[in-house]
């Protein structure tokens, strides 16, 4: 699979980015339904867990649940 491919099948495509980037973490409603019926969220997510994405809503997860998860992962490694 070619690097990257899975932002072309993303439901976020063609979307206003400004969507993915709140004021705040309450506001990411939107954001979150957008990736809620994506079919490579998790793609997404992985992507924005391995490169430290600090802003935005990535895979349905804020900046906040991201850290979560991978404060979970390390204790589990």
């Amino acid at each position: 699979m070619k690097l990257h491919s899975w932002r072309q099948r993303a439901a976020c495509r063609g979307l206003d980015p400004q969507i993915f980037y709140p004021e705040a973490e309450e506001e990411a409603g939107r954001a979150k339904a957008v990736c809620g019926r994506c079919q490579v969220r998790q793609a997404c997510l992985e992507h924005a867990l391995s490169k430290g994405e600090r802003e935005g809503v990535w895979g349905g997860a804020t900046e906040r649940e991201r850290r979560r998860i991978l404060r979970q992962r390390r204790r589990t490694a």
